[in-house]
C-alpha cells in the first residue's frame, strides 16, 4: 500500500532509522506524512493554530517513540495517526476553558480513518463499558486513575495533587484497577 507516494515498506524503514536516531529520517518522515496528519488534526480541532501545536507533539513522541512501531500491529500510517489522535486530545485538554462540551464530545467520537465499522461500533462498546465501570469506582479511585492514566501524572505527583501519601494512591490505583478489571470482566 502507498501512501502520498511512499510505500508502506518505506515508511516503515524511516520509522526504524528514526528509532536508531537518524534525524535526517525524522525529516523525511515529516515532509512525506505531516501533510496528511496536519489535515487529520485540522479537523479534530478545528483551529490552526492548535493543529500546528498537535503535529509539532506528535513529531516529538515519534522521535521519542519510534522503536515502539510494530509492523504486524498495522500500518505505519495508521500508527502514526494515531499518535496525532493522542497529541489532539492533549491539546485539546490544555485547551478546555477555550472549547465547549460539545466540541469535546465531536473530537471524542471521531472514528479512526483507518478503524472498521465493526471495531469501530466495539470500540464505542467497550468505552461505554468503561465509563460505567469508571462510575462504580470511588471518587479518590477514579480520580487518582485518570489523572495517571489520561493526564500522565507519576506517583508522586499524584500524592501532591490529591493531597494524600504516596503509599494511599498508589493503593487507589491498584485498588481501582482491580475493580476496573473486575467490572469489566462481568
Amino acid at each position: 500500500m502507498k501512501f502520498e507516494g511512499v510505500s508502506a515498506e518505506r515508511l516503515e524503514q524511516l520509522l526504524q532509522s528514526v528509532a536508531a536516531g537518524n534525524a535526517q529520517a525524522l525529516l523525511e518522515l515529516y515532509d512525506c506524512c505531516s501533510p496528511h496528519l496536519h489535515s487529520v488534526l485540522l479537523r479534530m480541532l478545528k483551529h490552526p493554530d492548535w493543529a500546528q501545536e498537535a503535529l509539532q507533539d506528535c513529531f516529538i513522541r515519534v522521535w521519542q517513540r519510534a522503536e515502539t512501531y510494530d509492523a504486524s500491529k498495522g500500518e505505519p500510517i495508521a500508527w502514526l495517526i494515531g499518535i496525532a489522535r493522542y497529541r489532539a486530545l492533549d491539546v485539546l485538554n490544555s485547551h478546555r476553558g477555550q472549547i465547549n462540551q460539545v466540541e469535546l464530545e465531536s473530537v471524542a467520537n471521531l472514528a479512526d480513518e483507518q478503524q472498521s465499522p465493526e471495531s469501530w461500533v466495539e470500540q464505542q462498546q467497550g468505552l461505554a463499558q468503561l465509563g460505567l465501570c469508571l462510575q462504580r469506582l470511588q471518587e479518590c479511585q477514579r480520580r487518582s486513575l485518570l489523572l495517571a492514566y489520561y493526564e500522565g501524572y507519576s506517583h508522586r505527583e499524584l500524592a501532591l495533587a490529591m493531597n494524600a501519601p504516596l503509599g494511599t494512591v498508589k493503593a487507589w490505583i491498584r485498588r481501582g484497577l482491580a475493580a476496573l478489571r473486575a467490572c469489566l470482566l462481568e
